[in-house]
């Protein structure tokens, strides 16, 4: 017997809906976007790369991401938010496993643009699909479960950090191709409990408009200048700081510690500290306190040496510093009219993209003169602080949200990773 989906997904608690969808940005983040930086001293001394073209590479997969944030809510209309999600993630799971037969560097530079693409879809429509897991008025639950989402960043970073450096010491600087093998098989499998996910999240709200351009989000103007910002500081404190403890003397299991470290605190911070603190302030007072949080956490790195300095700024940055999605997602669902959710998290995600692409770009040039990569990383730190002041300007407006009980038996009954036909309820 045929029922809808919002019933099927009140028959499960929300926090396994949610944690499902946690597996997206487990691979796409954690695996396709991140895991980059612990391979690449492998792939460029085997492959011989310069460091302009291991700096291509990362060129090439902020230019898919962007373009995909931008086309998020394109897909998600065209075939369903469910179906946009579940095939985001089987392309990224393609493109890690596909990267560990090749080194050719046209192949790679491919791989890393549509890794790029696909990371960035599945990111923005999961995190549209974690805002309609709770359906309910209780603002703090609604941002526990973006949170939960959010979470699985963490875990990618935990896992990454885990099964390269374990490639890498069993392989050598050949392992790198082991690495990316390793993730691909992890992130086939991630796509089972996604796909399940998604298909019980309930309805998407009806709409007045078929893609909710320009609903509110005039209003959120300081936010998508505070993303951008937020944007560059944070992805430069991440781009290069596995290169300043090198250059300090540590070792390959001492940076995977740091990994580890910074995604465990991403996890645990994000599921049982952030979600609840953003669900209460309102504005942008979240922004603002994320980004004061994660430049503390860029700190003890550049002040001290050590394991210990790296440890802390692991465990302070990593517990921070993907509040920042979590927080612009919640107060996107707060501000926009349901049916704008998706096209809303996408155009600021592409505010985000810019920033992470132009961040790099900057601290690198800064890294190459006179101070060395940590006065690049002295960047991060006036970037994150201008944000939290613009984040300040933030005002909330709040809307009312209705949400559709009644979906479709086809949308019901749909895989989560077919396209759907067009107009189902789902979008």
């Amino acid at each position: 017997m045929t029922t809808s989906t919002s019933s099927a997904a009140r028959q499960r608690p929300e926090f396994l809906v949610a944690l499902g969808l946690a597996a997206g940005p487990v691979v796409a983040l954690g695996f396709t976007r991140f895991a980059y930086a612990l391979l690449l001293p492998a792939m460029r001394e085997k492959l011989h790369w310069s460091y302009a073209a291991a700096g291509g590479m990362n060129t090439a997969n902020a230019l898919g991401y962007i373009i995909g944030a931008a086309t998020a809510a394109w897909w998600s209309r065209r075939f369903g938010a469910r179906a946009a999600f579940g095939w985001g993630m089987a392309l990224s799971a393609l493109t890690l496993l596909a990267s560990s037969v090749t080194g050719d560097f046209t192949v790679l530079t491919v791989l890393r643009f549509i890794g790029g693409l696909s990371t960035a879809v599945t990111f923005v429509v999961g995190s549209a699909l974690a805002s309609r897991v709770h359906t309910g008025g209780r603002q703090a639950r609604s941002a526990a479960m973006v949170a939960m989402y959010m979470a699985g960043v963490g875990i990618g970073v935990v896992l990454s950090g885990i099964a390269v450096p374990a490639a890498l010491t069993a392989w050598g600087p050949a392992g790198w191709r082991a690495g990316w093998l390793l993730m691909g098989l992890l992130a086939v499998l991630a796509v089972l409990p996604a796909a399940w996910a998604a298909r019980h999240v309930p309805a998407q709200a009806a709409g007045s408009g078929s893609s909710g351009k320009g609903a509110g989000l005039k209003s959120l103007t300081p936010v998508f200048v505070w993303y951008v910002l937020f944007g560059a500081g944070y992805v430069s404190y991440m781009t290069f700081v596995i290169a300043l403890l090198h250059g300090q003397g540590m070792k390959v299991w001492g940076t995977a510690a740091f990994f580890i470290a910074l995604g465990v605190a991403s996890a645990a911070a994000t599921l049982l500290v952030w979600g609840r603190a953003i669900g209460r302030l309102r504005g942008g007072a979240a922004p603002a306190l994320v980004s004061a949080v994660v430049l503390v956490g860029v700190l003890p790195v550049l002040l001290w040496h050590g394991t210990v300095a790296a440890i802390v700024s692991a465990v302070v940055f990593g517990g921070s510093f993907m509040a920042g999605p979590t927080a612009v997602t919640v107060l996107a669902r707060r501000m926009l009219p349901a049916h704008a959710w998706t096209s809303g998290i996408a155009l600021l995600t592409v505010a985000f993209s810019v920033g992470q692409a132009v961040g790099p770009l900057i601290s690198g040039l800064l890294s190459d003169s006179a101070g060395g990569i940590a006065k690049g990383l002295w960047l991060s730190v006036i970037l994150l602080a201008v944000s939290a002041a613009v984040a300040l300007v933030q005002r909330e407006r709040a809307v009312e949200h209705r949400h559709q009980e009644a979906p479709s038996p086809a949308t019901a009954t749909a895989p989560a990773t077919a396209p759907a036909a067009p107009g189902t309820a789902e979008r």
